[in-house]
């Protein structure tokens, strides 16, 4: 087949071949046996005319039947081993988007609630960039790429204007080979997308031609591999050949930003057949924790800062969604029950520079008249309920049945949505807490029974904030219009459809909905439309149709979590509007191992990534299995300990059968939870930290505080002074309800501040305190069932 390398054959697969043959012509040579009339069944009935000649068979059969029984067992059990790793992977993955969301929850908390004078209020706005708002005049001049020349040792790609198509396959050819673009070029193709994505409605419609196929394309995250291999195997982008590209293109990857460029460069050459969607990683507060920012500032450490105020104007106008023959809708997320096409393509798409925040007063476009009657408070990014219908909603696992889908309980997704800002002061004394214990606060156990308003009300007057003000209240409110527009994105770029009917919040990923067949129904008929095609979840085989056939998710980054955890896929739709699937393996190792190494190798690495799980929650562990051993005897059930890592941790596995892989010796259904742990192969730090407590909190909360410091060095240098370093672990220990003393604090500063200039660098800082796991003696994968 085109575009795939051939992979060599190894002995396993040669053994599997046989057998599989050598069940088939077993088979074939029971057709002797069987009469013309069917005389011998499946369920092997014979009759008297030919009883002798089933005596003859009668070895034969067994062996078909050993064959096939044996064959079953191995491919069950394969098949078991890789849901069970699919499990781990998606359920940290959307753990990681939850914290992620809950701390720019909080810090929009503290922008809307704190005075103009609070210094935690001034650091966060300072974060939000607040002041970087220009007309699209100012910004023009700003990023003038003139002034920056291209030194004559320069060996890269050139780019002149207008673009041609040598010049596009060159720079193709050019990322290919590893080579970088250089930044005035970078500047000027992006300030030249700017402007054509300007111009461009919220919604592209498409016509499919006669003799044309459309191809549409998922999330890519900066697997530039994957993107080639579509090219190699698909075609350039043309006239004849026009793309649909459903947003997340960055992060995660390592070459996002050569597939920007790569997309863009085709978009400016062919801006009639080219059409990107938005996704909801084409945001720079998502960019700050998932590579993209750090892939940017990395590979242009000059210019770097302006190509991503660049690249945040860019992100905002992209389009929204594509229809294709008025029949197709095309969008990155999905949709929801208030999902209204018609509101989408009339909404200003440019006002809205990150999804993960509303609109305030003061950010949207309009005069100072009297709103009050309009207005009405956005909380979070799922859609608001009351207390009872929250405590109604169904876990990831009812909502996929089947799927293998997990997430965390309801109680943690909103325990962290609008945390409180508490001075140090009063994290020290608990002043405030008014008896609940500072566990079950940060669980949000006694939170869930109260609105959106009385337990915002509550969580003021915890943090000792004034209640009367309400010109300080008018900072937190929305227009009910663009509360409405704000709502409208959000579902379009971060929801996930469930199987049963119904709309609900999405709480797996703290943003969003989940949405049933029942609603796609409704809107696609409302519409006139027939088929939904969404990306945004990785699916095994690179493709998944739900909803009766009316919605189908496509992902194109093969090799998403790791090597072999899946392939990617893209479509072919034609004027029929019939999609056909081209699946695909990016990585020539992968293609090379049998069905058996590719599912042991993503096994162990999802196992890898669950053990510093569990090892960043060492202390909440400890805590959960002496409440199921109160004389303190050091042993706990099996079953016990399977309720205590699922109520730590919230992830929804199957820990019983994760046991075997996790839990090294058992005896009697038991086990020493004290040498389990310590049996943790996970690698500390080498530099000495006297507060262990401190220690966790940052493997912890590693990703949360890399955020906060990339949202703090707001010059991107990669420096952060010794001050904002304190600011940053009180805004931390703010937003988890956690005492760090500032002791503590000073004493990490100055381990890891090693010239002792008064600045610390955020990578080597990262890096040093990233956990890396020690190299187990894990063998080959276990024999297939005998």
């Amino acid at each position: 087949m085109k575009g795939c390398i051939s992979p060599s054959v190894h002995l396993s697969e040669l053994q599997q071949i046989h057998t599989h043959y050598l069940f088939i012509i077993m088979l074939k040579g029971l057709q002797s046996c069987w009469d013309s009339d069917g005389a011998i069944d499946m369920g092997c009935r014979v009759t008297k005319s030919n009883q002798l000649q089933l005596k003859a068979c009668d070895p034969a059969m067994r062996a078909a039947l050993l064959i096939q029984r044996w064959y079953r067992q191995y491919a069950a059990r394969l098949e078991m081993r890789r849901r069970c790793t699919w499990n781990i992977f998606q359920s940290i993955e959307y753990s990681g988007q939850q914290d992620h969301i809950k701390l720019y929850n909080f810090f929009g908390y503290l922008m809307d609630h704190f005075t103009s004078a609070s210094s935690q209020r001034n650091l966060v706005s300072q974060m939000f960039r607040e002041s970087d708002m220009f007309q699209d005049v100012e910004w023009e001049r700003q990023f003038c790429y003139k002034d920056i020349e291209v030194p004559d040792v320069y060996g890269g790609p050139h780019l002149s204007f207008p673009l041609t198509v040598s010049i596009v396959t060159e720079l193709v050819d050019a990322f290919k080979n590893k080579q970088k673009l250089h930044a005035r070029y970078v500047l000027q193709l992006l300030g030249k997308t700017w402007t054509l994505l300007r111009l461009m409605p919220n919604i592209s419609h498409v016509c499919s031609c006669k003799h044309t196929e459309i191809t549409i394309c998922g999330d890519l995250h900066g697997h530039l591999e994957d993107l080639l291999l579509v090219f190699y195997k698909n075609g350039f982008p043309s006239a004849e050949t026009p793309y649909v590209f459903n947003g997340d293109f960055v992060d995660r990857g390592k070459e996002s930003m050569e597939i920007l460029l790569v997309l863009f460069a085709f978009l400016l050459l062919y801006p009639l057949d080219v059409h990107l969607n938005r996704g909801n990683h084409e945001d720079h507060i998502v960019n700050l924790r998932y590579g993209f920012t750090k892939e940017v500032l990395g590979k242009y450490p000059v210019h770097g800062k302006m190509i991503l105020k660049l690249l945040q104007k860019i992100f905002s106008c992209l389009p929204l969604a594509t229809v294709i023959d008025q029949k197709v809708l095309i969008l990155h997320g999905g949709i929801s029950d208030k999902t209204d096409l018609n509101l989408i393509a009339k909404l200003d798409r440019r006002r809205f520079v990150s999804a993960l925040r509303p609109l305030t007063r003061r950010e949207a476009d309009g005069d100072d008249e009297d709103v009050s009657a309009g207005r009405r408070r956005v909380q979070s990014l799922t859609h608001g309920l009351t207390g009872q219908s929250r405590q109604e909603l169904p876990r990831h696992s009812e909502l996929h049945s089947g799927s293998g889908l997990t997430g965390r309980s309801r109680q943690e997704l909103h325990s962290g949505s609008g945390l409180t800002g508490r001075s140090r002061q009063e994290l020290h004394s608990g002043s405030g807490l008014t008896g609940r214990s500072r566990q079950e606060l940060h669980s949000g156990s006694g939170l869930t029974g109260r609105s959106v308003d009385e337990e915002l009300r509550e969580r003021r007057r915890l943090a000792g904030l004034s209640l009367s003000s309400d010109s300080q209240l008018g900072s937190a409110e929305v227009l009910e219009s663009d509360a409405e527009e704000w709502k409208q994105i959000v579902d379009v770029l971060w929801s996930d459809p469930m199987s049963q009917n119904g709309c609900v919040p999405n709480e797996v990923r703290g943003g969003g909905c989940y949405w049933g067949p029942d609603v796609t129904q409704e809107v696609l008929d409302r519409h006139k439309l027939k088929l939904l095609i969404r990306s945004h979840e990785c699916k095994q085989e690179g493709y998944e149709f739900c909803h009766n056939g009316r919605v189908l998710t496509i992902f194109s980054a093969s090799n998403y979590y790791d090597v072999g955890s899946n392939r990617g896929a893209y479509i072919r739709l034609g004027p029929d509007l019939i999609p056909h699937f081209k699946q695909f393996q990016a990585s020539r190792s992968t293609r090379e191992l049998t069905l058996r190494q590719s599912v042991g190798r993503t096994e162990r690495s999802a196992l890898q990534a669950l053990r510093m799980q569990l090892f960043t929650h060492t202390s909440a562990l400890i805590r959960e299995f002496q409440e199921y051993d109160p004389q303190c005897t050091g042993v706990i059930s099996v079953k016990h300990w399977a309720e205590a890592v699922e109520k730590v941790l919230r992830l929804s596995l199957p820990w019983r059968v994760l046991r075997a892989q996790l839990v090294t010796s058992t005896r009697d259904g038991t086990l020493n939870y004290q040498h389990w742990l310590n049996q943790l192969s996970v690698i500390q730090t080498h530099t000495e930290i006297a507060n262990t407590s401190l220690l966790e909190t940052l493997y912890k909360h590693h990703s949360n505080l890399e955020s906060i410091f990339r949202m703090i060095d707001t010059d991107h240098s990669g420096l952060i002074s010794l001050e904002e370093f304190h600011q940053t672990w009180r805004l931390l220990s703010s937003h988890l309800q956690t005492v760090i003393s500032d002791e503590a604090i000073a004493e990490l500063a100055d381990s890891i501040d090693f010239n002792k200039d008064g600045s610390i660098d955020i990578n080597e800082f990262m890096e040093a305190f990233r956990l890396v796991e020690q190299c187990r003696g894990v063998g080959e994968d276990e024999p297939a069932p005998q």
